[in-house]
């Protein structure tokens, strides 16, 4: 049986120009590059799954690239060819998480002393710096402030207040950010493109807002959809994958509130907890639905992380609600939610909540 490379592996960016949603970090490097005004250490930090230790890998196999084009490193040399066989003497990686005390700092420093054989430079790629102990932020500190003329250290965390200052003010500093829900989509797209994998928009939408900004856990709902749905992922079958309340839920909630039909809303806030979900995860997933309805009314409409036909059908359903019903709902739900958690009849607050909303409908109406 062939073996299973998980898609966040199998398409890693090898390239700048194949980075998601980083262009002003991309940019910013590959300047740096062409221009030959290389710091001698960097702080990649951000959420997780966004790109950083991509980055710091492809921004390392550029600088030592005999033969670049632009910036972009040619894949062709010895320098590239090592890199991509795993084999690299010139790119140090370092898990802080599980080496972080001094004896490991000690050890790295050692190792900066080494000039390189093939290439210009020796790049340390720490991943997790702020879990070094404070000890070992001590001992790197003078490294770190002044290297030899070989070595380049690009440091990568998902915390950057628990690095101590004195480490910040050595470091170019550079803020990755969250990933789009449209930059994510599109990505998918092109991934199931590969993959041959028939998608529809919702389910792509789905998995990318389900990740939250992070391309690799949106990769790992990926695999995790083909797994269960096949070859063609319907948004049904992804919903339940997942686990989340899909967006149909909510569209058919929204309309019953604005008819007024409280008890059909209270029989289908029913059926979902029956299928397992809390009153406060349907009570939030509402909330941000009319919000979104709300926001697709005016120019506002950009702020809605949708394309596609989920976006029309937010359009659609907004030309129908009133903004006074919406703010009114949107307040009700609000204030529930900040109840929730101190209440003892959890589905009581939600029923009473559904009702109120129902009846700001039913006066609408």
């Amino acid at each position: 049986m062939e073996n299973f490379i998980v898609s966040a592996r199998k398409y890693r960016p090898a390239t700048f120009a194949s980075v998601v949603g980083q262009k002003h970090i991309t940019s910013t490097l590959k300047n740096a590059i062409e221009r030959g005004q290389l710091a001698h250490a960097y702080l990649f930090c951000g959420p997780r799954g966004v790109g950083k230790t991509t980055c710091a890998r492809i921004f390392a196999k550029a600088i030592n690239c005999l033969h670049p084009v632009g910036a972009e490193a040619c894949n062709e040399c010895e320098s590239c060819r090592t890199f991509n066989e795993n084999r690299s003497l010139n790119i140090h990686e370092l898990d802080a998480a599980s080496n972080n005390s001094v004896d490991d700092i000690r050890n790295l420093i050692e190792q900066v002393r080494i000039i390189p054989q093939v290439g210009r430079y020796s790049v340390f790629i720490i991943d997790e710096v702020h879990m070094l102990s404070q000890q070992a932020f001590n001992a790197f500190l003078k490294t770190l402030e002044e290297p030899p003329a070989h070595a380049i250290f690009i440091l990568a965390t998902t915390e950057k207040h628990k690095i101590i200052p004195t480490i910040l003010s050595r470091c170019q500093i550079y803020d990755f950010n969250r990933i789009r829900v449209e930059d994510g989509v599109e990505y998918l797209r092109y991934i199931a493109s590969q993959e041959g994998v028939t998608a529809d928009d919702e389910s792509l939408n789905l998995i990318a807002r389900k990740a939250d900004g992070g391309m690799r856990d949106a990769l790992s709902m990926f695999d995790k959809a083909v797994s269960f749905c096949g070859q063609t992922l319907e948004y049904r079958n992804v919903a339940q994958t997942l686990n989340v309340l899909d967006y149909d839920t909510y569209f058919k909630m929204t309309e019953l509130l604005l008819a007024g039909n409280y008890v059909d809303a209270l029989l289908l806030f029913d059926r979902v907890l029956s299928n397992g979900f809390s009153g406060q995860i349907f009570m939030a997933g509402l909330n941000q639905h009319l919000r979104d309805l709300l926001v697709a009314k005016g120019p506002a409409i950009s702020l809605i992380e949708f394309t596609g036909t989920l976006l029309e059908r937010y359009k659609s359903q907004a030309a129908t609600c009133e903004p006074g019903f919406l703010f009114g709902a949107i307040s009700v739900l609000t204030e529930a939610d900040g109840k929730i958690r101190q209440s003892s009849n959890q589905r009581l607050l939600v029923e009473l909540g559904l009702m109120k909303i129902a009846a700001l409908g039913q006066k609408k109406k």
